[in-house]
C-alpha cells in the first residue's frame, strides 16, 4: 500500500527532499538550543565549570561555539550571551519550521491532486458493467471522500512523522551526550507502545474498512433524492427517504462510535507508559546527582527538559499507524478501483478502422447479464445507408442489443461483424469513432452550449462549423435568442431549455461529428407537437447516407424503415417492413392497432 502511494510522491520529491532538509535544520536548532540551558544553569547556579561533563561530543561542541562567551568571574555577562544564542537560534529554527510546513502541506496537496485526477481518469475508462454494479454515491465517496481522507495518510506520514523523526533523533543523540545510560532507560517506551498498540490497530483498520462503506450508503441515498427530488416529492416520499437517510445516516454515526471508543484508548496508554518512564528517569538520574555523583543537577534539569519534550513527538510517532488506519482503509478503496481493468486493457482488437463500406451483421448474438439472459440468437444485417427499427415492449432487450455495436457491452454468444470483420478485433477507440448516439434521456453537461455541440472535439470544429451544425438540427435560432448565444452557459443537465431544444443540441452533436453509423433512441413522444415536427425534421437530415438503428416507441415514426425487428422476450419474433409486419397480423399488428387505437381515443377527448 504505501509502494503504491509512495509512486505519487515520485513526481514531487524535490519537495519532499527540502522539507525534510527544513525539518532536519530545524530539528536540530531546537536540539542545540535546549542544550544551552546546562552553561545557563550552571551560570546561575555559580558552578565552576559551566560546560557539560565527560569531555564527549556535546562539550566539544559547546567549548567550540559559545565557550568565549562563558567566564565564571562574570556569570551575569555569560548568561546574558548564552540568552542572546538561544534567542538566535529559536528564531532561525523557526524559520525553517516554516519553510517545511510550506512545503509539506504543498506537498500533500499536490499528491491528494494528483490521486483524485488519477482515480477519476481511470473510473472514466471502465467498462459499464462495473457501474452498473457500483452505486452512484459509492463511486462520488471514492473520488472526493476516499482521496480527502488518504490526503490525511501522506500528512502523517510524510509531513509530521518526517518532523517528528527528525526531532526524536536529535533529542535521542543530545540525551545520548549528556548520559547514554538514562537514555536507554528513557527509549524502553518504544518497544512497549508498539506491543500494546497492535492489536487496537488491526481493529481500527478493519471498523474503518466497514465505515467508509457505510459513508458511501449516505452519500448513495444523498445522490439518488436529489436527482430524483420531483419523483420524491410527486409521491410525497419525504418520510421514506427521511427513514432511508436515517438508517444510513445512524449506522455510519454508530460505527464511528464504536472506531472512535478503540482509537482514544491509544492516547492514555501512551502518556502513562511515558509519564511512567519519564518518573523512573527522573529516580535514576537523581542517583547519578545526589549518591554516585557522575552527573551535575544542571544537567539532569536539562536532560528531563529534553526528555519531556521527546514525548510529545514520540507519543505522536507512536499513534501515527493508529490515526493512520482511517485513511488506510480509504486508501485500500481507491486502489480497489485503480486496480479493475479499463476498457483498453480488456480490449483485444488490433485493427483501425475509418469508415463502414458494406454493413453491419448479428451472427447468432447472445448476451447474459449476471447468468440471466437478455439476448438470445439474434441475426439479422444492416447495409450501409439502412436503416433497422427495432420495437418491443420495455424490457425486450432493445437498449441491450444497440449498445453491443459499440462494444459498450460485449456479446456472450455469437459475433457482430462490420464489412464482414469481427467487431472485436477492431479497437475500441476506431470502432466508437464510426458510432454517434442520440439517446431518449439527453445528457448536456454544464457548460456553454457550444462546448455542448462540440462535446470532446472542441479544438476540431470552427464557430461556422458548430453554426452549421445547429442549423441543420433547426436549433440556431432558439440559441441565437439565449442571452450570451452559443457561449451561453446551459446550467446543470440543459435545465435552462426545454426538452424539444435539449434534444436538437444533441442532434447537432450528431451531425457535427458525422458518424457513419447512427443510433437513435427515438425522442419524440414526450414532446408538444412543434417541438415533435421541429426535432423529426432534424431527424431526418440526421439520418442521410448513414446506417442508423432506431429504438422506436412511436411506429408512425419508422413506416420508411428497411427492417423493422420486433423483439420480446431478448429474441427477435418478426421481421419485415412496416407493410409486410402488418400484413402478417402478429406483434407487431397488434402493437400497431393499440398504438393507433390510443391516439385516436386522445383525439376524440
Amino acid at each position: 500500500m504505501f509502494r503504491r502511494l509512495l509512486a505519487f510522491l515520485r513526481p514531487h520529491s524535490w519537495r519532499m527532499v527540502l522539507a525534510l532538509l527544513s525539518n532536519a535544520i530545524a530539528a536540530a536548532l531546537d536540539g542545540l538550543s535546549l542544550t544551552l540551558l546546562i552553561p545557563f544553569l550552571s551560570a546561575l547556579f555559580n558552578e565552576k565549570d559551566y560546560l557539560p561533563n565527560g569531555g564527549g561530543w556535546l562539550h566539544s561542541l559547546q567549548a567550540h561555539t559559545i565557550g568565549r562567551l562563558l567566564d565564571p568571574r562574570y556569570p551575569m555577562q555569560s548568561l546574558r550571551g548564552v540568552i542572546f544564542v538561544i534567542l538566535a537560534m529559536v528564531a532561525v529554527k523557526n524559520v525553517f519550521v516554516w519553510l517545511g510546513g510550506q512545503l509539506g502541506a504543498a506537498l500533500q496537496e499536490y499528491i491528494t491532486r494528483d490521486l483524485r485526477q488519477a482515480v477519476f481518469a481511470h473510473l472514466q475508462r471502465l467498462p459499464l458493467r462495473w457501474f452498473q454494479r457500483t452505486k452512484t454515491g459509492q463511486v462520488m465517496n471514492t473520488v472526493l471522500s476516499d482521496t480527502e481522507q488518504t490526503k490525511a495518510l501522506i500528512t502523517e506520514m510524510v509531513t509530521k512523522t518526517l518532523q517528528n523523526l527528525m526531532m526524536v533523533i536529535v533529542s535521542v543523540a543530545v540525551l545520548l551526550g549528556m548520559s547514554a545510560r538514562l537514555t536507554l532507560y528513557a527509549l524502553v517506551i518504544a518497544p512497549l507502545l508498539t506491543l500494546m498498540l497492535q492489536p487496537i490497530l488491526r481493529k481500527l483498520r478493519r471498523g474503518h474498512r466497514r465505515l467508509r462503506g457505510e459513508y458511501g450508503e449516505i452519500t448513495s441515498v444523498l445522490q439518488e433524492v436529489v436527482s430524483g427530488i420531483r419523483l420524491v416529492k410527486s409521491f410525497r416520499g419525504e418520510p421514506y427517504e427521511d427513514r432511508r437517510f436515517s438508517s444510513a445516516s445512524g449506522g455510519y454515526a454508530k460505527g464511528m462510535t464504536r472506531i472512535t471508543r478503540i482509537a482514544y484508548l491509544s492516547q492514555p496508554l501512551t502518556e502513562l507508559i511515558g509519564t511512567s518512564i519519564a518518573v523512573l528517569v527522573l529516580w535514576l538520574g537523581a542517583r547519578q546527582v545526589l549518591v554516585a555523583h557522575s552527573m551535575r543537577g544542571a544537567e539532569l534539569i536539562t536532560f528531563m527538559i529534553v526528555v519531556m519534550r521527546l514525548l510529545p513527538p514520540f507519543k505522536q510517532l507512536s499513534q501515527t499507524p493508529t490515526t493512520a488506519q482511517q485513511s488506510l482503509a480509504a486508501a485500500e478503496r481507491i486502489f480497489a478501483v485503480l486496480d479493475a481493468p479499463t476498457e483498453a486493457q480488456l480490449d483485444q482488437g488490433t485493427i483501425e478502422v475509418a469508415e463502414l463500406r458494406e454493413g453491419i451483421t448479428f451472427e447468432h448474438v447472445g448476451f447474459s447479464y449476471e447468468d440471466e439472459p437478455v439476448l438470445e440468437d439474434i441475426s439479422f444485417t444492416a447495409k450501409r445507408g439502412g436503416v433497422v427499427a427495432l420495437v418491443g415492449a420495455s424490457g425486450a432487450g432493445k437498449s441491450t442489443l444497440v449498445d453491443l455495436i459499440p462494444r459498450f457491452y460485449e456479446p456472450t454468444a455469437g459475433r457482430i461483424l462490420l464489412d464482414g470483420r469481427d467487431s472485436r478485433e477492431i479497437t475500441l477507440r476506431s470502432l466508437r469513432s464510426l458510432t454517434g448516439i442520440v439517446s431518449q434521456d439527453t445528457v448536456l453537461f454544464n457548460d456553454s452550449v457550444r462546448n455542448n455541440i462540440a462535446y470532446g472535439a472542441g479544438d476540431r470544429f470552427t464557430d461556422a462549423e458548430i453554426e452549421q451544425a445547429a442549423r441543420a438540427a433547426n436549433a440556431h435560432a432558439f440559441i441565437a435568442e439565449l442571452p450570451q448565444g452559443y457561449g451561453t452557459v446551459l446550467g446543470e443537465r440543459g435545465t435552462r431549455l426545454s426538452g424539444g431544444q435539449r434534444q436538437r443540441i444533441a442532434i447537432a452533436r450528431a451531425l457535427l461529428t458525422d458518424p457513419p453509423v447512427l443510433i437513435l433512441d427515438e425522442a419524440t413522444s414526450a414532446l408538444d407537437t412543434e417541438s415533435e415536427r421541429l426535432v423529426q425534421e432534424a431527424i431526418d437530415r440526421l439520418l442521410a447516407n448513414r446506417t442508423v438503428f432506431v429504438i422506436a416507441h412511436r411506429l408512425s415514426t419508422i413506416r420508411h424503415a428497411d427492417q423493422i425487428l420486433v423483439l420480446d422476450r431478448g429474441r427477435v419474433v418478426e421481421r419485415g417492413t412496416h407493410d409486410e409486419l402488418l400484413a402478417l397480423g402478429g406483434a407487431y399488428h397488434r402493437l400497431h392497432a393499440l398504438q393507433f387505437h390510443q391516439r385516436d381515443h386522445v383525439a376524440e377527448a
